[in-house]
């Protein structure tokens, strides 16, 4: 079954009084049936690249693991999520084979999840697959006009930067 929205969800006004821009509650779904074609389209292509297991979470989380690792409170609080929800995505991706726990050189008592090369070469996949993905849509909107949109939407957005914490904003 698909999961679409109609006309008639966050239809507050009377449709007599139509005005010429859309309604207000298309911006965010427009913006993220974009950000899911994209998401949806790269994990794809990078199920066939031999990563069949990633999920957009995984990748979350591994970019907020990043190249120094960090620990699952770390994780936790950069995903937005608890320690032991980090731990289970933590789990989850060490059985797959894209991070590995390991002792903190500074802290034996503690445990650092660190990317394997498994991990590594997923990101780079991912990062290869972004590059195409936004050829295709400067291809079909134009050069100009998504380097616009690139501008515009980060006007828009907050100055401190992306933020990781997507799973623990959903409320997942």
């Amino acid at each position: 079954m698909v999961n679409v929205v109609d006309e008639k969800v966050n239809q507050v006004v009377d449709p007599g009084n139509r005005v010429s821009d859309p309604p207000g509650f298309e911006l965010p779904l427009l913006l993220f049936a974009g950000f899911r074609s994209i998401i949806d389209r790269m994990h794809a292509e990078l199920a066939e690249q031999g990563h069949p297991d990633v999920r957009p979470a995984y990748g979350f989380a591994m970019q907020a693991i990043g190249r120094e690792g960090a620990t699952a409170s770390e994780l936790g609080r950069r995903l937005g999520v608890s320690k032991q929800a980090a731990g289970k995505t933590v789990d989850k991706l060490e059985q797959l084979g894209y991070v590995a726990r390991v002792d903190d050189p500074a802290d034996a008592r503690r445990k650092v999840v660190r990317l394997t090369a498994r991990g590594f070469d997923s990101l780079g996949r991912t990062a290869a697959i972004f590059e195409e993905l936004r050829k295709e849509w400067a291809a079909t909107l134009g050069v100009e006009r998504v380097r616009a949109l690139e501008t515009d939407l980060r006007t828009m957005a907050p100055s401190e930067g992306f933020r990781l914490d997507v799973a623990g904003w959903f409320g997942a």
